[in-house]
């Protein structure tokens, strides 16, 4: 059934023969389907962002499937682009099916309690319908504010990064490892924070404005949902968690303060500093980061949480760890990937050594020349080539911004040759227009933390 379009791609990943991208199976899924699909989805805020599939006539002999590449489809859309309510304009029964994949399964109630609840405050619901809502969205502009004396602030999983910019240089940095994960104490998150701007703050004559960047939700300043924060309980969550950032800014004494998803930011960076627009930014770190600059430079509501997103459509895929879903983003652009790697690869570490450790291991077996690092980073490059034909389809992009400690060094110009080779191979026209970018080494260290520096507006008075 399902099996039948799970199509092997031309080029393998050299470590994971298992390997079924998405955009190979939702492709040749939807060439033997006939029935359209509308879908709509629709945020708190009253955004609506419609999108068209196809499925298979109810007598196709594999119309049983039909619930399975639909729910697959939404994912991706509820993760890329963000809602609570879906509508389906479909054949009977899909929507209703749909509604129970949310309800009954772990998988589904994970999505709509992290997705519906915490972003959106209400849990996800699929409703048939012949008359879908109206689409309507809206973007707006983002940071490129250089003047002044600011702060910028990059939280990651393993370290946290800071910037003192004035009127856009920057005059003093700093990175400090952290291990923010799994830490029961939302102190220590909101200490380590105040520390680095404390530090940052030294070099500058004052501070005008702190613009910060870090993995997960935020919507005003407040913390809707974010790994960084996986280990503190729900009641202090809902207590320390959710206006930490609202309460820093007081102790920083009201001056304008704002905090991004670190996806947007990644791509801001590189909009700033290449000059174009149309950019998807995607960092490759402890997790998966992506975001979206549009043609005119705004963004827009959608929430670009692409490690969430399905890559590979096989069953028995890895799991990631939070959700539990197979074939999730974050198991083939991160640390976890090539923490996941290290086996099939024959890379013996210490038990238990952490996932940014193991990076290092195999960095320098890369540096030295060993295969076994290559075959690692050369399986990345190529789940990347087919992850990028899949977001392609949803994303108008031309530029993709590629970044991230699983990207240093010698292994990032690896994993950039083997994605751009599934291009010529298998997406041509893709290939022909599509152009790859990886900041340099002063980008690396400054262009986050300006980007996310330039974030708020100063109000200047007469």
């Amino acid at each position: 059934m399902i099996s039948r379009y799970l199509i092997e791609p031309k080029i393998r990943p050299v470590l994971d023969a298992g390997f079924r991208p998405a955009v190979l199976a939702r492709r040749a899924f939807e060439a033997e389907a006939t029935v359209p699909v509308r879908l709509a989805l629709e945020q708190a805020d009253g955004s609506v962002f419609r999108f068209t599939m196809r499925v298979l006539d109810v007598r196709h002999e594999n119309s049983a499937a039909n619930g399975f590449f639909l729910e697959r489809y939404v994912k991706f859309l509820l993760w890329a682009f963000g809602g609570w309510r879906v509508w389906v304009d479909g054949p009977s029964g899909l929507a209703e099916e749909l509604e129970r994949h949310y309800r009954a399964t772990a998988v589904g109630r994970f999505d709509s309690e992290i997705i519906g609840e915490r972003i959106y405050d209400h849990p996800v619901k699929v409703e048939a319908a012949r008359d879908l809502p109206v689409a309507r969205s809206t973007t707006a502009p983002l940071g490129r504010h250089l003047d002044g004396c600011r702060i910028g602030f990059d939280l990651g999983g393993s370290d946290r990064k800071v910037a003192a910019v004035k009127n856009g240089e920057v005059v003093y940095s700093e990175e400090v490892v952290w291990d923010p994960y799994f830490q029961k104490d939302p102190g220590y998150h909101h200490d380590g924070i105040l520390d680095s701007l404390r530090r940052a703050a030294e070099h500058l004559p004052r501070v005008d404005a702190i613009g910060g960047s870090a993995a997960g939700v935020y919507v005003n300043n407040r913390v809707k949902v974010a790994s960084l924060f996986r280990g503190v309980s729900k009641e202090d969550f809902e207590g320390r968690v959710k206006e930490m950032f609202l309460r820093l800014k007081e102790e920083c004494g009201g001056i304008p303060f704002e905090v991004v998803n670190d996806g947007e930011v990644t791509a801001l960076a590189a909009s700033m500093s290449l000059g174009v627009n149309s950019v998807l930014g995607l960092s490759m770190g402890t997790s998966t980061a992506a975001g979206f600059v549009t043609a005119d430079g705004g963004i827009t509501t959608w929430l670009n949480e692409l490690a969430f997103a399905p890559v590979d459509y096989r069953v028995d895929g890895p799991k990631d760890e939070w959700s539990g879903d197979a074939g999730c983003g974050v198991q083939y652009f991160s640390q976890q990937a090539v923490g996941r790697l290290l086996g099939p690869a024959g890379i013996e570490v210490e038990a238990g050594l952490p996932l940014p450790e193991k990076l290092k291991v195999v960095q320098a077996l890369m540096a030295a020349g060993d295969e076994r690092a290559l075959r690692v980073y050369q399986t990345i490059g190529t789940y990347l080539g087919y992850a990028v034909g899949h977001w392609a389809d949803f994303y108008e992009m031309d530029h993709l911004l590629i970044l991230g400690r699983v990207t240093s060094g010698p292994g990032g110009d690896v994993i950039l040759t083997g994605a751009r080779e599934v291009l010529r191979e298998e997406f041509p026209e893709l290939a022909g227009r599509l152009r790859f970018h990886v900041p340099d080494e002063k980008e690396k260290r400054h262009g986050q933390a300006i980007a996310a520096a330039s974030l708020p507006v100063i109000k200047t008075t007469p």
